[in-house]
């Protein structure tokens, strides 16, 4: 199954299911982020782990340790306001890619709760992005 069918799966369960998923993501805190596309001007959604940290959720561009960043990090840095849907709430917010030194410090939390993140950093000469995403009332 390649990485869009994949997604697309997660997407529907996620959806129908109030936010929770089965399978290898079981368990794993999931939200839903739609991108406007950087040079398509399409809406791209994906689902992403995520990290609860005060009022920000943070993601992280890890791209399975890819040598490159994913697409949807693009997306964002080109067009900052994304939708997110956590659970059954969905909302706008602001992406904003976190600087050093605080990303280190982030980074490093993230892979000691979750190894999979040390894992992909291990893979990729890149220093691999985290971006918090803060909600914008309307």
């Amino acid at each position: 199954m390649d990485i869009q069918e994949l997604n697309r799966t997660i997407i529907e369960e996620f959806r129908s299911n109030d936010g929770k998923v089965s399978g290898q993501f079981e368990g794993v805190p999931l939200l839903l982020v739609t991108t406007i596309g950087a040079k398509s001007g399409l809406s791209r959604t994906n689902p992403l782990a995520y990290f609860a940290d005060d009022d920000r959720l943070l993601i992280i561009a890890s791209y399975a340790g890819a040598p490159i960043n994913p697409p949807w990090f693009y997306n964002l840095k080109a067009n900052s306001v994304v939708e997110v849907e956590v659970g059954t709430e969905r909302f706008k917010a602001r992406a904003e890619v976190i600087g050093e030194p605080e990303r280190t410090d982030i980074y490093e939390k993230v892979a000691s709760a979750a190894a999979i993140f040390a894992e992909y950093q291990s893979k990729t000469t890149r220093t691999i992005p985290v971006i918090a995403l803060q909600r914008l009332y309307e």
